[in-house]
């Protein structure tokens, strides 16, 4: 029997209300945009076509929940993590040397902050919020097993309480405390550096990127020298290369990236982090997170699928 198109309607609009919590919780257990949005519409889906089955029995919430936890799982199944390439390869040197890019590895995808962080009006859950969606913290998630990982996500990011989630995943309490204490033990394995929060109203934070901004565009590596920590990291997915280290960051932008210059910045926001839209004089280049501490850049992820990750930023495909 055809269901009446205001009921229709109305299914749709109780679904969508939850799709940015739910795009938040796929990106976090599948590290790529592009596989939560994915994932995300499948959930959907799944619950429009079974919404008349749906017994209430527990709220819609959670039962949609339900439903993107085996989607992801069966996403995870086929074996593909997410990685970073300081993930799979040791640092390399500026000598020049350019790697085939690895355009079949699954690398580690940005989001933007609006398509998976619902609106919080208190400023501590802001950043918070921002947290839990740093590429290196969801680049730590990847090295968990898929059920550790949605544990940890819904207990430690999203707050359920370990019922609840035993409940969503078919198990017991005891169950869901052990595999939550054994993420946390993987988790404190991972190497992952945390970084300062970024504070857009922040005037030290804001006066740093502005004069980045103004470094980068002049091609001044003077004035990079002074804004980029002497420890800090640079990757360029889909290339396995990255380097570490203040002086191989800048010899690599002497060398082999002086293509580079006369290159523009357009400011956005990604996985909680202030990032721009590169545009060299030949068009679209990079997307450009950087992560921040103690008033210096720390780490810079260049990714090159503009093609990709342009329009879902809402940047321009080209600059006047």
């Amino acid at each position: 029997m055809a269901v009446p198109p205001t009921e229709t309607t109305a299914v749709e609009a109780q679904l969508e209300q939850h799709r940015i919590e739910l795009s938040g919780y796929c990106y976090r257990m599948l590290g790529s945009s592009t596989d939560a949005e994915d994932a995300v519409q499948e959930t959907l889906t799944r619950a429009w076509r079974a919404h008349d089955r749906f017994e209430e029995r527990s709220s819609l919430r959670t039962w949609l929940f339900r439903i993107a936890t085996n989607v992801c799982f069966d996403s995870l199944d086929a074996g593909k993590r997410r990685a970073r390439p300081m993930d799979i390869s040791g640092p390399w040197a500026p000598d020049g040397h350019v790697p085939d890019p690895l355009l079949e590895f699954a690398w580690l995808e940005p989001v933007p902050d609006t398509s998976v962080l619902p609106d919080r009006r208190d400023p501590g859950d802001v950043i918070v919020a921002r947290e839990s969606i740093r590429l290196a913290f969801v680049a730590a998630l990847q090295h968990l097993p898929s059920r550790q990982r949605a544990v940890l996500i819904l207990r430690e990011v999203l707050a359920w309480s370990a019922q609840d989630v035993a409940e969503l995943l078919d198990t017991s309490v005891p169950a869901v405390n052990s595999a939550l204490q054994r993420a946390r033990a993987t988790l404190d394995g991972v190497d992952f550096a945390a970084t300062e929060p970024w504070l857009p109203d922040d005037a030290e934070q804001r006066a740093l990127l502005a004069r980045y901004v103004d470094a980068f565009e002049r091609y001044d590596m003077d004035a990079l020298t002074a804004l980029v920590h002497e420890d800090a990291t640079q990757s360029m997915p889909p290339y396995e290369l990255w380097l570490r280290g203040r002086d191989d960051i800048l010899a690599w932008w002497a060398g082999p990236g002086m293509a580079c210059a006369g290159s523009r910045l357009v400011p956005t926001v990604a996985n909680g982090s202030p990032a721009f839209g590169q545009y060299r004089t030949t068009g679209p280049w990079a997307l450009q997170v950087l992560e921040i501490e103690d008033g210096r850049i720390v780490e810079l992820s260049f990714f090159l699928d503009t093609a990709t990750l342009f329009p879902r930023f809402g940047l321009p495909t080209t600059l006047d």
